[in-house]
């Protein structure tokens, strides 16, 4: 069962990256990135992690993000062979941001 959810993530974490730089405008000075997929066994949600630079426009993206949630699922739905289709939750990937500020205390601590 794991092995068939690390599958439906890679899915579409891989087709919703598509649709989405094809589908979404965001200014040409944010760089978005679906980080990580966790779909739920049961297959009725799929939370998408997102990384924004720069980091202070994540709210900017997700608003769009969520502003178009019904386009995205519905070309989500052609794309993909399976049912039920989970339902897309977008959420800030808080662990990428968290490494980055790490880094920076590093790099402060080696000055």
């Amino acid at each position: 069962m794991l092995n068939r959810i690390q599958r439906v993530d890679s899915l579409i974490q891989k087709e919703l990256s598509q649709i989405i730089l094809r589908e979404v405008e965001f200014s040409p000075d944010i760089l978005v990135t679906l980080t990580r997929v966790e779909t739920l066994p049961n297959l009725r949600e799929t939370k998408i992690f997102i990384s924004v630079l720069p980091e202070k426009k994540i709210e900017i993206v997700l608003r769009i993000l969520h502003k178009n949630i019904y386009i995205l699922q519905q070309r989500l739905n052609k794309r993909l062979r399976m049912r039920p289709i989970p339902k897309i939750i977008f959420l800030r990937e808080k662990t990428t941001s968290e490494a980055g500020r790490i880094e920076e205390i590093l790099e402060g601590l080696k000055k």
